[in-house]
């Protein structure tokens, strides 16, 4: 019983070694009409993909969006030292897609993204 406990100890603590640091819940900073949403970003095999959790107003009132449970970022692959590149990220205020870049320090996540050479990005905040 004891090896089976250590054990399974054991596995617990190498997921959790193996979790990416960019892993957790993000507060997006407000888009073009003040609206900001809650993201999880999470491993998808051997990248990062985010999914929309929640949407508020400028006000700070949850919103009823569509939008809620759509991922936002996919195909996103770590290049090591807090770097992020190669994915895509959706951007609701403009219903547009852009090719992304993250870039992870501490709390904060700086994400780019670029369309025809237009580029514009958030810095999100962790939440969790």
């Amino acid at each position: 019983m004891k090896l089976m406990t250590l054990a399974t100890g054991l596995i617990l603590a190498a997921g959790a070694a193996f979790a990416d640091p960019v892993e957790g819940t993000w507060k997006t900073q407000p888009g073009d009409d003040g609206a900001f949403g809650i993201v999880t970003i999470s491993t998808c095999g051997s990248e990062i993909c985010g999914v929309l959790g929640q949407g508020y107003d400028a006000s700070g009132n949850k919103i009823a969006s569509p939008n809620i449970g759509r991922q936002m970022i996919w195909a996103m692959k770590p290049q090591g030292g807090g770097a992020y590149k190669g994915g895509k990220i959706w951007a609701p205020d403009r219903d547009k897609t852009y090719n992304s870049k993250m870039t992870l320090n501490g709390n904060q996540l700086k994400v780019e993204g670029c369309v025809l050479g237009i580029c514009r990005g958030q810095t999100w905040t962790r939440v969790k």
